[in-house]
């Protein structure tokens, strides 16, 4: 089981994170953001906007947040400005961030039921789901950097205890 601090801690981390990655792909031009690098989703901006897509899906079944409609492979495609992109991860981050602030340990108890975007209903324990937005986000981090690097755009630390 997780706690509301490893969460709050997690949600700290994602959002520097997020800033940390956003700020190198500022750097990049919007050709490079785009260029296919043979990532899952393919290139910074289509992995990012997947992150985006994802983090709403997540925060709709956990937190009441709007469903942003589509599928994973739609979420990469959802985001087409930048700049709007940026500002809504922006957003996104800050209420992330007031969700964790306000957990408590019995809203991390208990299973969740959803339906995904396939029309599959699925039940886990909440503290799972949980752990898992946060994973989900770090692994596909972890692929931006690797383009970010490939491209040779400036990159930061990534490393949990130095970063929260």
């Amino acid at each position: 089981m997780i706690s509301p601090d490893w969460v709050r801690a997690m949600a700290a981390y994602n959002a520097e994170m997020n800033r940390r990655l956003y700020r190198s792909a500022a750097t990049l031009t919007e050709a490079q953001r785009r260029e296919e690098l043979g990532a899952f989703f393919g290139s910074v901006h289509a992995t990012l906007s997947h992150l985006c897509w994802a983090d709403a899906a997540w925060m709709a079944r956990l937190a009441g947040w709007p469903a942003p409609g589509g599928n994973p492979r739609e979420g990469a495609a959802m985001h087409a400005d930048w700049d709007a992109m940026r500002a809504l991860r922006a957003d996104q981050d800050a209420r992330m961030e007031a969700w964790a602030a306000g957990l408590d340990a019995p809203a991390l108890a208990g299973d969740l039921t959803w339906t995904n975007s396939r029309g599959m209903t699925s039940t886990r324990p909440r503290w799972l789901l949980v752990t898992h937005m946060f994973n989900h986000g770090t692994h596909h981090r972890g692929q931006v950097h690797v383009l970010l690097t490939r491209l040779g755009a400036p990159v930061e630390d990534t490393d949990l205890p130095w970063i929260v």
